[in-house]
């Protein structure tokens, strides 16, 4: 009973900031992230448009499938992944209602490319697809799909997988401003990040077999910064500490491990760890980190890269582990790696305690409303 008070007192919450004039966007990104998310897909419809920004009055039609699909260059590719995505639709679902689902799904996507003719299309992007589509009909899923594309997703959909493997070069420092013992296995391994590409590029919709899961987590990432799932895969990775360590240290084995998401995961509590962790380590934080020990190595000659570097915010891991590798080579290897990570675990201690969620919302909050109007030039070079 307790928890159906609490859930109703939420739902109030909720309309209230949906009927204030204006509309109060942060408290609703404030709901998305807290206890439960939005609660149900009839306040999605209401909400996910308000925390993308995108206006339901005037939504354009959908234009017919048929000439969509004459001459399209990603017809084939998209037919091949939808035809897939069987799992995606929830079990039990008749056929015809699935089929149906299916054939709008692929004009949502041939039609957010043909608008959008510099955005390339990636396998499991259709993933991310489904999901709205699901949540809330075809014609706003529409809309939304456009607006994230351009936005949130954007890097995913450039020509190449660059971009893609810079966000996934956040996961590792992340990490090791954790529990560097986890780090330093996974770079003993080897493993790399490409066990979390998937989850990365479909916001675990193509790796979580709950929908409900699923649902919860989008309104969580719609609410946030750009980057916020690629804390949540880092928060994963850190609650599965013990299994990591447990693993034998080779490639294999602990990306097949990786790999395999268990279903039963904590999300309230990861989701809560993760805008923890974003609170602590921004993005800008982690970036610099890198892009200083990269100064230190770079002639003025390479400046210029570095300065663009330091501009889109992506960390290079690799310089990062180089240098830590020389520090321990020196005797200075003690004094300098202990002493801000002793601090580090009693920030996260304490972090822990005083945070709970409430604090971390509204920092992401505030960091997402920051970033807002100007994240096409800082993150989306």
């Amino acid at each position: 009973a307790d928890f159906d008070s609490k859930k109703k007192r939420k739902v109030a919450e909720i309309y209230q900031a949906l009927n204030s004039d204006p509309i109060d966007v942060a408290a609703l990104r404030r709901m998305a992230i807290s206890e439960g998310g939005l609660l149900t897909d009839e306040i999605r419809c209401k909400v996910w448009p308000k925390l993308l920004s995108v206006n339901t009055d005037d939504l354009p039609p959908l234009p017919a499938g048929k000439e969509l699909r004459e001459d399209n260059k990603d017809y084939q590719q998209v037919l091949l992944d939808v035809r897939r995505s069987l799992r995606r639709f929830p079990p039990g679902m008749p056929d015809d209602q699935r089929e149906g689902l299916q054939e709008e799904l692929i004009d949502i996507i041939l039609h957010v490319l043909k608008r959008n003719p510099q955005l390339h299309y990636y396998q499991g992007y259709h993933d991310i697809v489904v999901t709205f589509l699901l949540v809330v009909g075809d014609r706003l899923a529409t809309a939304l799909v456009e607006k994230l594309s351009t936005h949130h997703l954007r890097d995913f959909m450039d020509p190449t997988m660059d971009n893609t493997k810079h966000i996934l070069n956040y996961l590792m420092p992340i990490i090791d401003q954790v529990n560097p013992e986890v780090h330093d296995f996974m770079q003993s391994a080897e493993v790399g990040t490409i066990f979390a590409l998937s989850w990365l590029i479909t916001w675990f919709g193509h790796v979580l077999s709950d929908f409900r899961h699923v649902v919860r987590l989008y309104d969580f990432f719609l609410a946030c910064h750009p980057l916020m799932p690629i804390y949540f895969a880092a928060v994963i990775v850190l609650y599965r500490e013990q299994e990591v360590l447990d693993c034998e240290c080779d490639m294999a084995s602990v990306h097949h491990l990786l790999s395999q998401i268990p279903q039963d995961l904590p999300y309230e509590t990861l989701i809560s760890r993760a805008g923890d962790l974003f609170v602590q380590f921004p993005p800008s934080e982690l970036a610099r980190e890198a892009a200083q020990q990269q100064a230190e190595r770079t002639a003025a000659s390479t400046f210029k890269d570095f300065e663009l570097a330091s501009v889109q915010q992506r960390p290079d891991t690799v310089l990062r582990q180089r240098f830590r590798e020389r520090l321990r080579g020196e005797e200075r290897t003690e004094s300098i790696l202990t002493k801000p990570r002793t601090n580090r675990f009693v920030k996260l201690a304490v972090m822990g305690l005083t945070v709970a969620l409430g604090a971390a919302a509204l920092a992401v909050v505030k960091s997402a409303l920051e970033w807002a109007p100007k994240f096409e030039l800082q993150i989306f070079p």
